[in-house]
């Protein structure tokens, strides 16, 4: 039966690479490395970096493939990225025919943890359902762009025995309950954080979380809000791509 390990790789610092990831990694036969068509090389370099610096079996071939493209979003979000999905799925089924052997093991690396906002697990079990794609999974987990905005930040995630909510963009802007005391925000492509009542808020922004080019950002929301997003624009116009998350916490006044 084939295998496939989901390995955590980190927010984008390869330092982040656990010894459980290390060892995983040199258990492979083939590494898939999806590159993004229309974009910057970036994700996909971080992951030959990663291979270059810690892969030391030299059984292991890589595999670099263009992922499917999403289409463009629109009101059907849910089918959007139901349709997405089954063309990655798609995308894993061929390869796995084409380079892999029936009892091969076959690595992914997964931006910070397979457990949050990745859906590389979700993809992996359509193929389980197909009867010809008998398939095993292992998975490593990684350190999160949450444990490292943090860890930037030199912040605790938590007050003294409260909550934390982990929540997208997407769903803070359809409001959050009046209990939600620290908010940690992913996925956010349009600043949803400009649609809160600014002074209720202090925010904790990071963007290339781990990586050389990491960005922070922290204060009162409503003093810190409008250069968030001016320099956010600017970095994604510089890079071609932006991976950030946020925090916010209610203020005690609020």
């Amino acid at each position: 039966m084939r295998k496939i390990i989901v390995i955590g790789i980190g927010a984008g610092n390869p330092d982040h690479m656990t010894v459980q990831a290390i060892a995983a990694l040199n258990r492979l036969d083939l590494i898939l490395i999806p590159r993004k068509p229309g974009q910057k090389d970036d994700l996909a370099e971080v992951r030959r970096d990663i291979c270059r610096r810690f892969l030391t079996n030299p059984d292991t071939r890589q595999i670099e493939f263009d992922l499917p493209v999403r289409a463009q979003q629109d009101d059907a979000y849910r089918q959007t990225v139901d349709d997405w999905h089954a063309a990655i799925a798609g995308a894993y089924a061929g390869l796995l025919d084409r380079e892999c052997g029936p009892a091969g093991t076959v690595g992914l690396l997964v931006w910070g943890d397979p457990s949050l906002y990745d859906s590389t697990l979700r993809i992996l079990e359509r193929l389980r359902a197909l009867p010809e794609t008998p398939l095993a999974i292992e998975v490593i987990p990684g350190v999160t762009s949450v444990q490292t905005l943090a860890a930037s930040h030199r912040i605790p995630l938590n007050m003294i025995g409260g909550p934390v909510l982990l929540t997208t963009g997407r769903r803070l802007r359809q409001g959050v309950g009046a209990d939600a005391e620290t908010i940690v925000v992913m996925l956010d492509g349009a600043c949803a954080f400009t649609t809160l009542p600014a002074a209720h808020y202090d925010i904790w922004w990071g963007a290339y979380l781990g990586m050389p080019d990491e960005i922070l950002i922290n204060g009162p929301l409503a003093e810190v809000s409008e250069r968030i997003v001016r320099t956010r624009a600017e970095a994604r116009a510089r890079h071609g791509w932006i991976m950030d998350t946020y925090m916010l916490r209610r203020r005690a006044n609020a």
